[in-house]
């Protein structure tokens, strides 16, 4: 089964596990880019977004994107590949004014969309191959769009990010249930950086998060990188 594959299925698990629950999460007041509320900017770091389109990439239940539409004026898509995900969010919010609610995979359909003028990702940009999501972005935003994403840096288990660009193995945990096995791109914030320039961005911060609680080893990585201008030659990885 290939990297795409098997972390399609462990979101679609994941996601009906959470909709047998009945759990969904509140439209936030902004933009949570760790698992700890309070920590770190908002959505203040995507800018200015009233008209703006919008693309959210993994937007599991649907939060972050009703944020943007109802509180900034955003025209969000957001794309989500688990249809478990997907379901969660078009429960609740499937007539939500200022939001499309697509479900297949980011990469096909940033070939097929006209450029987006921002994109973000809570967390879930890790899941899918830099090589291939990358210059997919760069050809799906606008020159000089935001790209801001968060990515997981140090895990619970306080192993820090790999210094080769190759998936391994995590998990995905959720309270009284068995670990979900998921494979992701864990990469220091050099890789990231090296990665976003030579398939077209500038990057201008990263910022690493950590957890209020001293005693747990979680940090995450808050990217803010930019679509370089269209004469921008660069050459690729």
């Amino acid at each position: 089964m290939s990297v795409a594959d098997r972390n399609k299925e462990a979101w679609t698990l994941y996601g009906r596990r959470q909709l047998d629950h009945g759990f969904l999460p509140p439209v936030p007041e902004t933009i949570v880019w760790g698992p700890w509320n309070g920590v770190g900017p908002g959505t203040e770091v995507l800018g200015e977004l009233t008209g703006k389109r919008v693309l959210d990439i993994g937007s599991g239940p649907g939060h972050h994107a009703v944020h943007l539409a109802r509180n900034h004026g955003a025209r969000v898509t957001a794309i989500e590949q688990s249809a478990t995900q997907h379901e969660r969010a078009t429960t609740r919010f499937a007539t939500e004014p200022g939001v499309r609610w697509v479900h297949g995979e980011v990469i096909e359909h940033l070939h097929a969309a006209d450029p987006y003028e921002a994109a973000y990702a809570v967390g879930s940009l890790a899941y899918v191959d830099p090589h291939e999501l990358l210059p997919a972005l760069r050809d799906g935003l606008t020159p000089h769009a935001p790209l801001i994403f968060s990515v997981i840096h140090t895990d619970l288990h306080g192993r820090g990010p790999s210094t080769g660009v190759e998936p391994r193995e995590q998990q995905v945990l959720l309270r009284d249930e068995p670990p979900i096995p998921v494979e992701m791109w864990v990469l220091t914030p050099h890789l990231w950086e090296d990665l976003l320039t030579a398939y077209g961005f500038r990057v201008e911060e990263v910022q690493l998060l950590t957890a209020p609680d001293t005693d747990s080893p979680v940090v995450q990585q808050l990217i803010r990188a930019r679509r370089a201008p269209a004469d921008t030659g660069e050459a690729g990885w």
